[in-house]
């Protein structure tokens, strides 16, 4: 006969959250109170049933309870007025709501203050669902199906805050957040599945593919361990679901070689015991762990206490933006809160670490009062780094970091989980009065010391000593191939009164502001701004001194080239007057040149003084008499396009006036008469 095998899947039976709930009442009942519970503490008869033998009662609302009871709030929660009643009514109450699914009760009351519109992703007629509903004054829509998604109508104006039922179906919650997102890209959406209910179900499909035979163990009522069913028995031909030992199939040993068990998370590990021994029962059956340790042994595993300041490697099971979730193998998860994973604030978690990784961590909180152990992972990358960070000392390694805080006095750079204090005088090559801009940046350092006060050991980094050693080797390569009249692209780095500095790779030339532009300017900035990419000339290399004059203007650009292919001699042209002098006036002929019109050529007479006839600012036509481009001079003429009739008209006057003054004379002697 072949021998059977029967494995037990990982993560079977009780989660956290109810077997917290669980204790609770049994510590109660320990503790002589009279107990009641709002609804079945959790979905199993057989628990149900041995609280009840013990006194335990099941009321259905607050209303029920009696003077001198004490209320137990089962692992699903409750809503938020029912929490109220309670209060007003005096009675003693215990909060056992699963943490998980506190944190959504926290998610939608903070999103219904903000008039956010709320979806929940679950059962309607789930307790859990129901009770976060009532932290949101049953104000949200409650959807199941991607059917139900496709027709959610929401408000775009509003803000959406989508949550799911901690049990929810992993692969269905992604499916029907992608059609929410679709319609609605102002969602948030909070992937608030209980991981323990995702590695459940991923290890139940797991080990239901390699089954012959399939058995779940779990209440008939429980949302989780139907899930758990609903994923299994598509994959394994055989399949049952049982609350008790009883429950199985008489032949069921008959039905294959190698048996799967999975639990839901309200089973006690006392039925899932009497599952696997009736199952084993025969001969030639074997007990294995899927490759894990047996249920028995995983249990036994279960029980090891953790300490505080011990070192432990766990496998990340879950991320969100805030905390990382870690598999210790324990009875209880891990937590990594985005501060203990890093010291950069501005860290992605999944750009840190993956689902599936392996993480050591050190354990900063055995319970860190929701039931979880608080976990570090940057302290262990702190011990780790601090060795590194020594033998850098030691060795003059150049490390590279990320600035991730502006102290006083200086920024801290972060490598290898060590945080370095790096002073204001050594974070630039230049000092910067403000080294905000610094954060967020990656940065090339050295460790120039490492002291011992206080609070241990402090290592201090330079950025200055590093930049400083590589500008001066792209200084001597720069100035060994450097030549005059060559031409590069730089970067306009400062400017001055005096020019713009450009950095041509490392290496800082000047631009004259008389380089600058082929016209007068009074500052650099007419022309060229910080971070300008610009292409320079060198005119003038002190490689001694290292000092590099540059020329910006170009050729083509040079004002006096462009009037000798405009201009010509006999040319009439409109000028603008822009300077009047004694000997004449200056005239603009195009931004950049100016000609002069000789005070003999303004006008057809001798004048006493140019401003006699013109005045600045004034427009007059007058014609190109001279050019000389070697000498850049250009002279013009007013005088010249006066025509010669209305030259000759003052002498025609003169000598016909006797003979029209003379009626006049005669008109003055008649009057006299």
């Amino acid at each position: 006969m072949a021998e059977k095998t029967v494995r037990i899947a990982r993560k079977a039976g009780f989660c956290f959250g109810v077997s917290r709930a669980v204790e609770i009442t049994r510590q109660g009942i320990e503790d002589g109170k009279k107990i009641v519970t709002l609804g079945p503490i959790i979905h199993n008869s057989a628990v149900v049933e041995e609280f009840s033998k013990k006194g335990v009662r099941i009321i259905a609302t607050p209303a029920e309870a009696k003077q001198g009871e004490t209320v137990v709030i089962r692992s699903h929660g409750i809503k938020q007025c029912e929490q109220q009643h309670l209060e007003s009514q005096g009675n003693d109450y215990i909060d056992a709501t699963c943490p998980f699914v506190k944190k959504i009760h926290n998610i939608v009351s903070d999103a219904c203050t903000e008039n956010q519109t709320i979806v929940i992703i679950g059962d309607v007629n789930h307790p859990e669902v129901i009770g976060i509903n009532g932290w949101c004054k049953d104000s949200a829509t409650v959807i199941e199906t991607e059917k139900e998604a496709e027709n959610l109508s929401l408000d775009t104006e509003k803000k959406v805050c989508v949550v799911a039922q901690t049990t929810f179906e992993r692969e269905l919650w992604k499916k029907i957040t992608k059609i929410i997102k679709k319609t609605c890209q102002s969602a948030i959406v909070f992937d608030t599945i209980c991981s323990a209910t995702n590695e459940r179900q991923k290890y139940a499909a797991e080990l239901a593919k390699e089954s012959d035979v399939f058995v779940v163990v779990g209440g008939k009522h429980s949302s989780n361990t139907k899930k758990l069913y609903d994923i299994a028995a598509p994959l394994c031909r055989h399949t049952f679901l049982v609350e008790k030992a009883s429950e199985l199939p008489p032949d069921i040993m008959k039905l294959g070689d190698s048996f799967g068990i999975t639990a839901g998370a309200s089973t006690p590990e006392h039925i899932i015991k009497e599952v696997l021994e009736t199952m084993v029962e025969e001969k030639n059956t074997n007990i294995q762990g899927n490759g894990e340790p047996t249920f028995a042994e995983a249990f036994e595993q279960s029980l090891v206490t953790l300490n505080t300041g011990q070192v432990v490697t766990g496998t990340v099971i879950s991320i969100t933006p805030t905390e990382v979730y870690v598999d210790l193998g324990y009875k209880a998860d891990g937590i990594i809160p985005v501060d203990e994973l890093t010291d950069d604030p501005s860290a992605n978690p999944e750009e840190i670490v993956k689902v599936g990784d392996e993480v050591e961590v050190f354990v900063v909180r055995v319970n860190d009062g929701e039931g979880y152990v608080k976990l570090s992972k940057k302290k262990i990358d702190a011990i780790k780094g601090w060795q590194s960070i020594e033998a850098a000392y030691e060795s003059g390694e150049i490390l590279t970091g990320r600035i991730v805080e502006n102290v006083n006095r200086g920024v801290i750079a972060l490598v290898n989980g060590s945080r370095i204090f790096i002073p204001a005088s050594m974070a630039s090559e230049r000092f910067m009065k403000d080294l905000s801009p610094l954060v967020g940046t990656e940065a090339r350092f050295k460790i120039v010391n490492i002291r011992d006060d206080r609070r241990g050991k402090k290592a201090i980094g330079s950025i200055k000593v590093v930049a400083a050693a590589e500008r001066a080797e792209k200084v001597a390569a720069f100035m060994a191939d450097v030549e005059e009249g060559k031409t590069y692209t730089g970067t306009v780095k400062t400017l001055t009164d005096f020019g713009a500095f450009v950095d041509l790779g490392g290496v800082d030339g000047l631009i004259p502001i008389s380089q600058l532009s082929w016209q007068r300017i009074k500052h650099p900035s007419e022309v060229v701004n910080v971070g300008d990419s610009v292409e320079v000339t060198i005119l003038k290399v002190d490689k001694e001194n290292v000092k590099i004059s540059l020329g910006y203007k170009k050729l083509e650009d040079n004002p006096w080239e462009i009037a000798k292919s405009k201009f010509n001699e006999g040319d009439v042209v409109s000028v603008k007057v822009v300077r009047l002098v004694p000997f004449g006036a200056f005239v603009e002929l195009i931004p950049g040149i100016d000609g002069l019109i000789h005070i003999s050529q303004i006008a057809n007479k001798r004048i006493g003084k140019p401003e006699d006839v013109l005045t600045v600012g004034e427009v007059v036509e007058a014609k190109i008499t001279e050019t000389n481009w070697e000498e850049k001079k250009i002279g013009l003429s007013i005088r010249a396009l006066i025509a010669p009739v209305e030259e000759a008209a003052p002498a025609e006057a003169a000598e016909e006036a006797p003979v029209e003054e003379a009626p006049a004379e005669e008109t003055a002697e008649t009057t006299e008469e």
